[in-house]
């Protein structure tokens, strides 16, 4: 019998807000919460935003001051510095983007000027004449004529709409961060925040496993190209910077999963990341879950970080088209001038729309087989059954859409219906779309989701579209979506599309359900969408907590449900320990470095196994062998 993989642990962080206790799903559906969970909501960001902390005396400002309520006196504040808004990057605010002119300088004299001796170029140009003043300046003289040379400018960015994490969060300020990337920090943290929330104890949980039988697949889509990264490498020649030690190795698109091995889990075993541009984090979730189907790995830790929201990205995306830069927003309105609140209305889904806002995002799910989350009492969130993925097939453009989604979706449908039978599939699912907000999406996507409805005899089949909240966040994105999901499963609702002011004409609907507004809706699954630059396609179907449960009954009997709950409220209560703190905005990611280091000969080695320190377990060296064996008499 096939392992059914359960989600157990979910954690990170986006523009919403951080992930675990669906705080961030909590921002995308605030007016339809009760009022002590939108109370509870606001504090925990005023918390992780730095406004307000908490102690034994209440809440009070970083100056110690006391405030009464943060809900009420923060929530503007709040709301203003989360999701979608006005790119609050120093880089992108007066007096513009740094940047460099060529320039020929027609020199009508002589130009002369001193610097520092270390500051000469090391391939000096045939026609200057350089003359010793001290130890350490020297005196450069430049003869009349051309003088090719960069002068320094600043460029009003013709992109301000973004989707950055909420203002004053800093992910990198909560551990022990050396010029690490702001993927990696994000990694880090949501990572944490992902273990923390599952309530286990990481140390306790290993020890019961074999340590092969743990795995990370996590990466991103395009690398760490910020300063600290790739980014900063790849200009560091042109810019007069040296380049450091360190850009080259953390740039790579694997290093998440990298980082979780070395510094978070300590895990020796399973990694990886698969690269797939806007379906990177179901390419990884489709690893994670076949592992474990298949009975590999026990426990994997899935999730992708991405932080592309740098002027050189913004630039590249915005050169295809494919953003929603300034010009196009005033267009597409008919405005002179765009206030902060036309920035936060810059993406929208399905409506009429004129390219993605840039988001960032970091989202981790901790899987387990369903037979080990039993033993352990873990809370399961849900089951992910399956992950689809088609290619495109021949296409005009690399960036143009395809026809693998039909596939992806169609087939997600059709395993959906065997599980749930075709009322549940019917009425009791809802979609949660790429909904990029550029016009070929609008167009392309519908149709594929109103096709496979029509073809199912779906008649009303909602459709969430969170980048309308929380923007784009490139590989991350359908990690966005799942954790979106899963809030929906925990609260009865479906976020609405708030900047959907009327469908757009171009925009398949007849079995459609689009909502400006928030839905109220039980939900037995979702389907997660992903549609790519390049004819990456995924789509994943993820199981509410009810029919996983009803599952897992029919699979493994009462009875062991029975002392399934019994040990889950444990787990539990080390969760809500967690989740207390983390609202409160104490937060302590996990951070080894240095610690337990191991580099060989501190391990017992075995023909058949062998024993690294720190587990209960050896790594049993047996493998199937499928392939026959060869008789040694008969080869000799």
């Amino acid at each position: 019998m096939s392992h059914l993989p359960v989600i157990v642990g979910m954690g990170g962080i986006n523009p919403a807000g951080r992930t675990s206790g669906h705080q961030a799903f909590r921002r995308t559906v605030l007016d339809a919460l009760p009022a002590d969970q939108q109370r509870q909501t606001l504090e925990g960001l005023a918390a992780l935003m730095q406004l307000v902390e908490h102690s034994e005396k209440g809440w009070h400002d970083r100056t110690g001051q006391p405030v009464d309520s943060p809900a009420q006196s923060l929530r503007e504040q709040v709301l203003n510095h989360t999701l979608v808004r006005c790119n609050e990057d120093p880089r992108f605010l007066d007096p513009g983007l740094p940047a460099n002119r060529q320039a020929s300088l027609q020199l009508a004299e002589p130009l002369r000027f001193t610097l520092r001796r270390r500051q000469l170029p090391d391939s000096l140009p045939d026609t200057w004449q350089v003359r010793e003043l001290d130890a350490r300046e020297v005196e450069v003289t430049v003869p009349a004529g051309v003088f090719e040379t960069l002068l320094p400018d600043a460029q009003i960015p013709k992109v301000r709409a973004a989707a950055q994490l909420p203002s004053g969060f800093d992910p990198a300020s909560l551990y022990r961060s050396v010029h690490h990337p702001r993927g990696l920090s994000m990694a880090v943290f949501g990572a944490s925040d992902c273990l923390g929330a599952s309530g286990f104890s990481w140390e306790t949980l290993r020890q019961t496993l074999n340590p092969d039988h743990i795995a990370v697949y996590a990466g991103n889509s395009i690398g760490q190209l910020d300063d600290s990264g790739w980014g900063g490498l790849m200009k560091s020649l042109v810019s007069g910077q040296r380049a450091t030690s360190k850009q080259m190795p953390l740039g790579y698109g694997q290093m998440p999963a990298d980082f979780l091995n070395a510094y978070v889990l300590g895990s020796v075993g399973g990694t990886g990341a698969v690269l797939g541009a806007c379906a990177s984090f179901l390419y990884n979730l489709r690893l994670g879950i076949e592992d474990i189907r298949a009975g590999r790995r026990r426990v994997v830790m899935v999730g992708t970080a991405d932080a592309p929201i740098t002027p050189e990205i913004i630039e590249g995306f915005r050169a295809m088209g494919a953003l929603a830069d300034d010009a196009s927003l005033k267009a597409l309105d008919a405005l002179e001038l765009l206030t902060d609140a036309d920035y936060q209305r810059a993406s929208r889904p399905f409506a009429r729309n004129c390219g993605f806002t840039m988001a960032e995002a970091s989202q981790f799910v901790l899987l387990m087989d369903d037979a080990l989350a039993l033993e352990t009492g873990a809370d399961i969130l849900g089951a992910v059954p399956e992950v689809f993925v088609n290619a495109d097939g021949f296409k005009r453009s690399i960036s143009a859409p395809g026809i693998g989604n039909y596939l992806t979706l169609g087939k997600a449908a059709a395993l959906t219906r065997d599980i749930l039978g075709e009322k549940g599939l019917r009425e009791r699912t809802f979609l949660h779309a790429h909904g990029t907000s550029t016009p070929k999406n609008r167009t392309t996507e519908s149709h594929v989701l109103d096709e496979i409805a029509r073809a199912n005899g779906i008649s009303d089949w909602p459709v969430a579209a969170i980048k309308a909240f929380i923007g784009h966040s490139q590989g991350s994105a359908a990690g966005d979506q799942l954790a979106s999901a899963l809030g929906s499963f925990a609260h009865g609702m479906i976020p609405g599309i708030p900047t959907l002011d009327a469908v757009a004409d171009d925009v398949y609907a007849d079995r459609l359900r689009f909502s400006q507004t928030t839905m109220a809706f039980k939900a037995d699954a979702s389907f997660i969408n992903a549609k790519g630059f390049g004819g990456n396609n995924a789509t994943g179907v993820v199981l509410s907590p009810d029919v996983t449960e009803r599952l897992l009954l029919q699979r493994h009997g009462a009875a062991a449900i029975s002392a399934w709950k019994a040990r889950r409220e444990a787990v539990r209560a080390g969760a809500a320990a967690y989740l207390a703190q983390a609202d409160a905005g104490q937060y302590a990611p996990r951070y080894q470095f240095g610690e337990e280091v191991l580099e060989g000969p501190e391990l017992e080695i075995h023909a058949d196994r062998i024993h690294i320190p720190g587990y209960a377990q050896a790594v049993s060296l047996s493998s199937d062998n499928p392939f026959g064996r060869i008789d040694e008499e008969s080869s000799q």
